[in-house]
């Protein structure tokens, strides 16, 4: 059960890192573009939009991140924020369902809330 819970812990790093790096690549195109497009005021424009939806993907992200760390290190608040990603994930279909699904089977089992106890 410990495995299947760094398992777990390890995914919700990777994919929350993966969002990251998908609002970094979004502010990345939209400045690429506004510097290319030779209207007035685009880049600024542009780079606020992509300023907003990197600032809210590394929201969305970020959770993710800190849930993984606690799992890796069997913090009992990990595993109930956990639970509640896994619930909010089933809705990013495929992989987020993949994930949430994962969460459910890995963390709602009596071996799982001895492991989280016992540490």
């Amino acid at each position: 059960m410990e495995t299947n819970v760094k398992v777990l812990g390890w995914l919700y790093i990777v994919l929350g890192i993966l969002g990251l790096l998908a609002g970094l690549f979004v502010l990345f195109v939209m400045l690429t573009v506004g510097i290319f497009v030779p209207e007035e005021g685009l880049f600024a424009i542009l780079g606020i939009v992509g300023l907003f939806v990197a600032g809210v993907m590394a929201l969305l992200s970020a959770p993710g991140i800190i849930v993984g760390i606690g799992l890796l290190k069997f913090q009992p608040w990990a595993r109930v924020l956990a639970l509640v990603l896994g619930v909010l994930n089933l809705l990013n279909f495929p992989l987020g369902t993949v994930l949430g699904i994962y969460t459910f089977v890995s963390l709602l089992t009596p071996e799982a809330e001895y492991v989280f106890r016992s540490r």
